[in-house]
């Protein structure tokens, strides 16, 4: 029997602290073409979700995949992400939560056998140290708006 992976239980785990926490959750995640997402929101191939219970609508998250619908521009779209293509979880008034390697082109449900890698742990990303917080070079968004907005710091 193959081991089950941990990863879509640590995701609920994170949602469940997030919103019990009174954060909204986001997930980073890693846009392939199993990915059902819209495509006018990915950039660099990565899209970041608000999944709160009120931004989404019939969220289920299971040990392969996390659905809902969520509207874009008013507009309903059904979204569809495998449990793989997850790079994190977090709360996106502090940036705690939890970073994972996405895993692209694996299936969820039987995970193939890998070396043993230490597990991921749920630490706080330090605050800017400035007021502003310095952008990727490259990086085509609007700047933050007033008071600044937490940034995920991914550390492999």
């Amino acid at each position: 029997m193959s081991e089950i992976s941990t990863k879509p239980y640590l995701l609920r785990a994170i949602y469940e602290w997030c919103t019990d926490s009174g954060y909204t959750p986001y997930l980073a995640v890693k846009v392939d073409a199993s990915t059902m997402v819209p495509m006018e929101y990915v950039k660099k191939g990565e899209i970041v979700l608000n999944i709160s219970f009120g931004a989404t609508s019939g969220l289920k998250m299971d040990n392969d995949s996390i659905r809902f619908h969520a509207r874009f521009g008013g507009v309903s779209r059904e979204i569809y992400i495998p449990v793989n293509n997850v790079m994190a979880i977090y709360a996106n008034e502090n940036g705690q939560g939890m970073a994972f390697e996405p895993q692209l082109g694996q299936p969820s449900a039987a995970p193939k056998e890998e070396p043993s890698v230490p597990a991921p742990a749920l630490s706080a990303v330090p605050p800017p140290a400035s007021p502003e917080p310095a952008e990727t070079p490259g990086d085509d968004t609007d700047p933050p708006k007033k008071g600044g907005r937490p940034t995920l710091t991914r550390i492999k």
